[in-house]
């Protein structure tokens, strides 16, 4: 009559309970930094360590406005 945790067999159970929700909250908070990262503008080049190529920063500029037609094209006669 002391409940089914004294017999030994419920403990197991509540400790993988325990551990499937750190497995839950992990995979929960990695998912969120992972768009955190993503949404912060950083490219895929950077965070893999890789160089960013340089047309693609070209068109980054010109799409933010920092560069006209004409020196867009210029550069990317330059670059090409």
């Amino acid at each position: 009559m002391m409940g089914p945790y004294w017999n030994g067999m419920g403990w197991g159970w509540m400790a993988l309970g325990w551990v499937m929700m750190l497995i839950l909250w992990g995979t929960a908070l990695a998912a969120v930094v992972a768009l955190v990262r993503l949404a912060s503008g950083r490219a895929l080049f950077a965070q893999l360590g890789q160089p960013e190529p340089p047309i693609a920063i070209l068109r980054r500029r010109y799409a933010a406005g920092e560069l006209t037609r004409e020196q867009f094209e210029r550069m990317k006669s330059d670059v090409a």
